[in-house]
């Protein structure tokens, strides 16, 4: 009688971790197909650049939020600037990725369960070139069909990661680049 009890008191426990898990698992959305872009604008030249594998992992409960981005994989128009921007400015072999760890401030107002638009508001460690500085922005997650969309718009300034222009070419690179992130993320299971 005593080893039936154990048994059931086992299975239990089991079931209970296993559901445990499972409703964790659909507190974390996940993408390795984000989209992150920037553009320079001078009135020399106009510089932008595509990267369509940047990785974001999102938990809906905490609001903790992790994006990572493989230099190399930023696409230019001209195959010069692509060379220049891995070789010389941000140094891909040295520094491979850019990071970004931080949390969603207002994750308690956005609904997950419902189709809907939210204003969002993140703030964390950004770091390039290793370099890490603190940002805040602004965006929009969107809820669709139990996806997550996210948005965002942001600038940063090549200096503040110690990103050494050239004087030659100094003209031609804006002090601020514009960043646009946007990434659709699905429940992560694991």
């Amino acid at each position: 009688m005593k080893r039936k009890i154990i048994y059931i008191g086992l299975v239990t426990i089991s079931l209970v971790l296993m559901l445990i898990t499972s409703l964790n698992a659909q507190d974390k959305y996940f993408t390795r197909d984000g989209f992150i872009s920037f553009f320079s604008s001078t009135p020399m030249e106009d510089i932008k650049a595509n990267n369509s594998k940047v990785s974001c992992i999102v938990d809906i409960t905490s609001g903790k939020i992790e994006i990572a981005v493989l230099m190399k994989a930023f696409e230019f128009k001209k195959a010069l600037m692509e060379e220049h921007f891995n070789e010389n400015y941000v140094e891909s072999e040295k520094y491979p990725k850019a990071t970004f760890s931080g949390t969603i401030l207002n994750i308690k107002e956005i609904n997950f369960s419902k189709n809907g638009a939210y204003p969002s508001s993140v703030k964390g460690s950004l770091t390039i070139h290793g370099v890490t500085k603190e940002i805040t922005s602004e965006g929009i997650i969107e809820v669709i069909d139990g996806n997550v969309k996210m948005i965002s718009e942001f600038k940063v300034s090549p200096e503040d990661y110690k990103i050494e222009i050239p004087g030659v070419v100094r003209d031609k690179i804006a002090k601020e680049m514009l960043l646009n992130f946007e990434a659709v993320l699905a429940p992560f299971n694991r």
